[in-house]
């Protein structure tokens, strides 16, 4: 098969299958719904607050239904072992994962892009007097940041998913990591970079900490790229 064509078969599975689109749509209604709850209710009263950042309070919701996503994605093709089927039909193992990954990375950045801009715009509505708008210091680098934030947790998830072969152990993996190990070991010089604490530098309006609002997407990146490696090695070398 032409890469035209896996990459279309690919496009076909995420249009067909209602999980896939129910974990790729939720991030979106999650985080929009839960920021634009969060900021209805904001007094915006604190000497630190941040208009820019509490328009992102759902990413916190919206990052798993992402890594979700990524997961089904990949582990759903071990299910019944339909993986069999589709290296008959691609028997090049890096094209078929390529393809793969490009369709669900490009997919979550369509989406995640969605989601940051609807969230900013309808947080900074109700803030009201709070608010700032898409020309303020850092507003449009967040929006665009949440969507590319997304898109390589996505990613990230889906080359753990080829290498845990299940939706179960690798949610098992991956959320923790992404949800869980930052609040519990706090704002420390080793928490900022785990890839949450990473990525989302560039969602503030001042980034915190030792990497920027770029160089943190960056660290999250390679924590992406090294995830892909794994995975398409895990694939290349593994029977199906």
């Amino acid at each position: 098969m032409s890469v035209k064509a896996v990459l279309h078969s690919e496009w076909m599975k995420i249009r067909t299958l209602r999980s896939l689109l129910i974990a790729l749509l939720g991030g979106l209604v999650a985080t929009t719904a839960i920021s634009a709850l969060v900021s209805a209710t904001e007094d915006g009263k604190q000497s630190d607050f941040d208009p820019v950042f509490s328009s992102f309070f759902g990413l916190a919701f919206g990052q798993i239904a992402a890594v979700s996503f990524g997961v089904l994605a990949v582990a759903h093709e071990y299910t019944g072992g339909g993986i069999r089927v589709w290296l008959a039909a691609v028997p090049r193992r890096g094209l078929y994962y390529g393809c793969k990954l490009t369709v669900v990375g490009l997919c979550a950045l369509a989406v995640g892009l969605v989601t940051g801009f609807a969230s900013l715009l309808v947080s900074q509505a109700l803030l009201g007097d709070k608010g700032v708008g898409l020309n303020a210091p850092g507003a449009l680098r967040a929006a665009v940041g949440c969507g590319i934030y997304l898109a390589l947790l996505t990613v990230l998830a889906s080359g753990v998913a080829a290498v845990l072969r299940s939706s179960v152990g690798t949610l098992a993996v991956v959320v923790p990591i992404v949800t869980f190990l930052s609040p519990v070991f706090g704002a420390t010089s080793a928490t900022r970079f785990l890839p949450d604490q990473a990525g989302q530098q560039v969602l503030h309006t001042a980034p915190e900490g030792p990497l920027g609002a770029w160089t943190g997407l960056g660290v999250l990146a390679l924590y992406a790229a090294a995830a892909m490696f794994c995975g398409r090695l895990a694939v290349e070398r593994r029977d199906a």
